[in-house]
C-alpha cells in the first residue's frame, strides 16, 4: 500500500535548524499535493506548509520566512527546512498527501494519506 515515512525530527535549541524528510512509496508522486502538518497534545492538527503538484507553495503565517517546503519528484521525497526554531514549534510533525493539483492547508481532514509522524522538540 501507499506509504509516507517521515524522518529528521529531534531536539534542538531555540534558534537552531532541522530538516524533515518524507519518503513516499507506491504512488504517482508528482501527481500528488504534499503538505506538512503538526500537532501538540490536546490541539487539532494544524497546517504548516504545502506544495502543489506543480510546485506552488503555501505557508502558515506562524512559519513564513522561517520554514521552507520543497519536493524532489525524482526521489519521491518531500522536505521541510526549519530555521530560527522557536519553542512554540515543538510538536509532532506529519507528512500528508492527496491526489490533487492544488493543496488545502486550512484543514487536515482534506488529506487521506498520512505518515506516522516525527517529533520536533525546541528548547528555549
Amino acid at each position: 500500500q501507499v506509504q509516507l515515512v517521515e524522518s529528521g525530527g529531534g531536539s534542538v535549541q531555540a534558534g537552531g535548524s532541522l530538516r524533515l524528510s518524507c519518503a513516499a512509496s507506491r504512488l504517482t508522486y508528482n501527481s500528488y499535493c504534499m503538505a506538512w502538518f503538526r500537532q501538540v497534545p490536546g490541539k487539532e492538527r494544524e497546517g504548516v506548509a504545502s506544495i502543489d503538484s506543480d510546485g506552488v507553495t503555501s505557508y502558515a503565517d506562524s512559519v513564513k520566512g522561517r520554514f521552507s517546503i520543497s519536493r524532489d519528484n525524482a526521489k519521491n521525497t518531500l522536505y521541510l527546512k526549519m530555521d530560527s526554531l522557536k519553542s512554540e514549534d515543538t510538536a509532532m510533525y506529519y507528512c500528508a498527501a492527496k491526489w490533487a493539483v492544488r493543496c488545502v492547508l486550512s484543514t487536515f481532514r482534506w488529506y487521506g494519506l498520512w505518515g506516522q509522524g516525527t517529533q520536533v522538540t525546541v528548547s528555549s
